[in-house]
């Protein structure tokens, strides 16, 4: 996926649970993650974070950081 959509699409997940408390929020978006994006799409995200983030929602952040690493690449 080209990095701005997945940084754009990431944010959008965010900004929908950035009502819930905090907790809730990061749980919201971590668990849409792995329900609804492949393997393939989260590795691509989760480097995307391990190299800095830029431009993502914090709380896309903080999701992403509680995701198991895929086994596929």
């Amino acid at each position: 996926m080209e990095e701005h959509k997945m940084v754009h699409n990431a944010n959008q997940i965010a900004l929908f649970f950035a009502s819930y408390s905090h907790d809730e929020a990061v749980d919201g978006v971590a668990n849409h993650l792995k329900l609804y994006w492949v393997p393939r799409m989260r590795r691509q995200l989760i480097d995307y974070v391990a190299a800095g983030g830029e431009g993502l929602h914090p709380i896309a952040v903080e999701a992403v950081k509680r995701l198991p690493a895929p086994t596929v690449r």
